[in-house]
Parts: structure tokens; C-alpha cells; sequence
């Protein structure tokens, strides 16, 4: 869909091993004026689905999430971005936010946080810090770049930015499998990124992850999301416990610290961007952090 009375929208997506999802992201951006994928190295035919969509479409091997997004970025013409994950949705209501937005475009505001709903075992999680998760998506494309780090990438808008009221869904883990797999993987990165700024006490691997479980579950009433609230109030706390093992380990010479997702060999055919993503995502913005 174009118009010549609207600023073009490009979408920006990066992907890997992602054919059970991407064809629903896709579908949701039909309208957008360009399309932008890049793969990562997928082996399920997820590129040749994203070209049903799109002739767009760009592989190239992991080099870790800011560098990916880059790349996507650095193939798109128009002058606002639309940058989404694999498991991410956009909602009828936000489409049609997004270009009455794009008709009009607001003097000084450079990029607009968008609220989430998140979907695990096909239930919108509302609490426990899980909604409106409000994340940096729509941004114009001379104004953002993502921060290129090993761990905790985000993308940095200079100039202003607004917030929209209609939601992005996100249908995250399949499963119990699927959300523990991430959350020893992404611990591993979390904890080499601890290790530069601070040593392992034994306080902190007793209450830290008791406050993370206290804050989603009491603070901000995940329990009134049942019995997933409870199930993800523990992995958040087991992921905080395990992230301080691992930095107990690696300072006992026990495990190596994983410096750089772009250095380790076949890095691509285990990751998932859209789901470790969402990992990232969620512990940058818990109060457990370390001080």
C-alpha cells in the first residue's frame, strides 16, 4: 500500500529459524511501503517464506542483535522505521494509528514507544510488570541506530520521542522448554556483562532473586495471572539466581565468559533473535539489576 500523501514507511525485521512465526508478522505489514528482512542464517526455509512477502529480503551470519538491526536499517529507503521482531504482531488499531501518524507527522518528535501485549500460552500476561511494556519501535530512520553491544542492545533516537496508545502483540515462548532454553543461554551473556563491573557475593545470589520474584509476583500482581503469573515470577527469579552462579563460575576459572555472540562458531543455528530478544528486553527494565 502507497500513498503519496503520507511519509513512506519501511519495516525492519531480522530473522533466523523463524518459519512458524513469520509468516503472521509479515502478513500484519502488508500495508507498510517496504518490507526489509535479514537472515541470519536460517535453515528452515524461513527466507524463501519472507519472500512471499517481500523481495527485500538479505541474509547474512549472526553478528549479534545491534549489528543485525543495523544492517536491516541500512537497507530501508523511507524516512520512518518500523522495527519488529519475528513474534511481534501488529494490531489493526495500531496500523491505523501509525499512518494517521504518518499523514501528519508531529513537528520534533523524532520516534514513538509503542505499547505490548504479551502472549504466553495464548494468554495476554497483564501484570507483573509484563503491560503496556512499552517499547522504542517507530523512529525515523535518520534519527535512530541500535547501540551495537553484545548484550542489552536498544535502539538510541537523538531528539524527542512521543508514545502511541494502540498495541504491538507479542506471542512469545511456546513453552516452559522454549522460555528455559533462552534463559541459561541469555544468562551466560548477562553474566559476562556482570563480571565487568562487579564480583560475586553471596548476598546478592541469596535476595536478589527473591526481590525479583517479590516484585513480579507481589509488587506488581503477577498473581492475578494465575498460574502463569506464578510460572514466570519463578523463571525470572531462577534466571537473576542462575546469571550469579554463572558469574561465580567464571571467576573460579570454572566456564569461560562469552564475550561477543558474533565470535562463537554456529552462534546463528542456536539463537533466536525475536524470542532472546524478549529475555533482553524484560531484565533491562527489572529493578533487580545490580546497583
Amino acid at each position: 500500500m502507497n500513498s503519496k500523501s503520507r511519509s513512506r514507511l519501511s519495516v525492519a525485521i531480522i530473522t533466523c529459524n523463524e518459519a512458524s512465526r513469520i509468516r503472521r508478522c509479515l502478513a500484519s505489514v502488508r500495508w507498510a511501503d517496504e518490507i526489509v528482512v535479514v537472515d541470519t542464517g536460517s535453515t528452515d526455509g524461513t527466507p524463501a517464506i519472507c519472500r512471499e512477502f517481500t523481495p527485500w529480503v538479505y541474509e547474512y551470519p549472526w553478528e549479534g542483535f545491534a549489528r543485525s538491526k543495523n544492517r536491516a536499517l541500512a537497507h530501508t529507503s523511507g524516512p520512518w522505521i518500523l522495527s519488529l521482531d519475528a513474534d511481534e504482531v501488529v494490531s489493526e488499531p495500531l496500523q491505523a494509528e501509525i499512518l494517521a501518524l504518518l499523514e501528519s507527522p508531529p513537528t520534533g518528535i523524532e520516534g514513538f514507544y509503542i505499547p505490548r501485549k504479551n502472549f504466553i500460552w495464548g494468554k495476554w500476561i497483564r501484570h507483573g510488570g509484563f503491560y503496556p511494556d512499552y517499547q522504542l519501535r517507530l523512529f525515523k530512520r535518520d534519527a535512530g541506530r541500535f547501540a551495537e553491544k553484545a548484550v542489552h542492545e536498544s535502539v538510541t533516537v537523538t531528539g524527542k520521542t512521543g508514545y502511541l496508545r494502540s498495541p504491538l502483540y507479542h506471542y512469545t515462548y511456546r513453552d516452559s522448554a522454549d522460555l528455559f532454553a533462552r534463559g541459561e543461554r541469555y544468562a551466560t551473556l548477562a553474566a559476562t556483562e556482570l563480571s565487568g563491573r562487579e564480583r560475586f557475593r553471596l548476598s546478592r545470589l541469596l535476595w536478589r532473586p527473591l526481590g525479583r520474584f517479590c516484585k513480579i509476583f507481589l509488587v506488581q500482581r503477577g498473581f492475578l495471572d494465575g498460574i502463569p503469573g506464578l510460572i514466570l515470577a519463578g523463571f525470572y527469579a531462577f534466571y537473576v539466581f542462575q546469571r550469579y552462579v554463572k558469574l561465580w563460575e567464571m571467576e573460579k576459572g570454572y566456564i569461560g565468559r562469552e564475550e561477543d555472540t558474533t565470535s562463537r562458531k554456529g552462534s546463528h543455528l542456536a539463537h533466536s533473535p525475536a524470542r532472546e530478544q524478549s529475555l533482553v528486553d524484560r531484565d533491562r527494565r527489572s529493578g533487580a539489576e545490580p546497583e
